[in-house]
């Protein structure tokens, strides 16, 4: 993607004393970026607010991400937001989420077309309210013709539930004969998963310092880079995301292989 520099370094002023934008080679950026939002109650919890509150707080700092990925040229931004096992909170909690994720995207969607950001998602949608569906496709229609960043949001999602998924996909079309057996192979599989199209990340970013994927895209971080930071995820700022993204910088990667061979 295109990268307005004069609308990056404005962005990026006011550089904290460890990172600033020059602490980042702008010409090897990852193109897919993965985050798993992590510590939202915790942040509540540790001032005294509400669980809820902390939801509250995290949409600003992805408002923040997706605006630091355009910036920074990224070709795709992903995030988890809601897992499978996560309808196993209080009821209370998961109305929240529900009509959070629905009154979020109406608000952001002035935003997705500012920064010409197409909207995906990941999971199986049909299981949330019907209210938070038709949102959620009114968010897919209105940015399907959108030709920069790809902004996908892991909601009703689970890793192992995608793979079985893909694995059903492709039995059925091997009993029809659309398929041969042999014709079954990693490309296959991976043309079946949500992502398809994407992609695999090259950077996760996992917030609230756990250190656990947590069911979350585990075909797709075969070779991806890990970062785990302690700060939980509403005070997650660009300036996190530079510092991320500079540690990846660093690194050496292999894919299984040696270097220089």
């Amino acid at each position: 993607m295109r990268i307005d520099t004069d609308q990056l370094r404005a962005y990026f002023s006011d550089a904290p004393e460890d990172i600033a934008l020059d602490d980042v080679d702008l010409g090897r950026v990852p193109a897919h970026v993965s985050i798993i939002m992590d510590g939202n109650g915790r942040w509540a919890e540790a001032r005294g607010l509400d669980r809820s509150q902390g939801h509250v707080a995290g949409v600003d700092a992805l408002r923040e991400a997706v605006t630091t990925s355009v910036r920074l040229g990224l070709d795709a931004l992903s995030v988890y937001a809601f897992s499978t096992e996560n309808w196993r909170r209080p009821q209370r909690e998961v109305n929240l989420l529900m009509h959070l994720f629905a009154t979020t995207l109406v608000h952001e969607l002035p935003l997705f077309h500012q920064e010409n950001v197409r909207l995906r998602f990941l999971g199986d949608l049909t299981a949330l309210p019907e209210a938070t569906q038709e949102v959620f496709q009114q968010g897919l229609d209105e940015t399907a013709d959108h030709t920069g960043m790809t902004f996908a949001l892991a909601v009703n999602y689970g890793s192992r539930a995608e793979i079985a998924r893909a694995a059903r996909l492709l039995a059925e079309d091997v009993a029809a004969g659309r398929l041969t057996p042999d014709q079954v192979n990693e490309d296959a599989l991976a043309a079946r998963l949500y992502t398809t199209g994407m992609p695999d990340p090259d950077l996760l970013i996992r917030t609230s310092g756990e250190l656990r994927l947590s069911n979350y895209l585990l075909w797709q971080l075969a070779y991806t880079e890990f970062y785990v930071t302690p700060t939980l995820w509403p005070d997650f700022t660009r300036w996190d995301f530079l510092r991320a993204i500079a540690s990846f910088q660093g690194r050496s990667r292999r894919f299984g292989g040696v270097v220089g061979k």
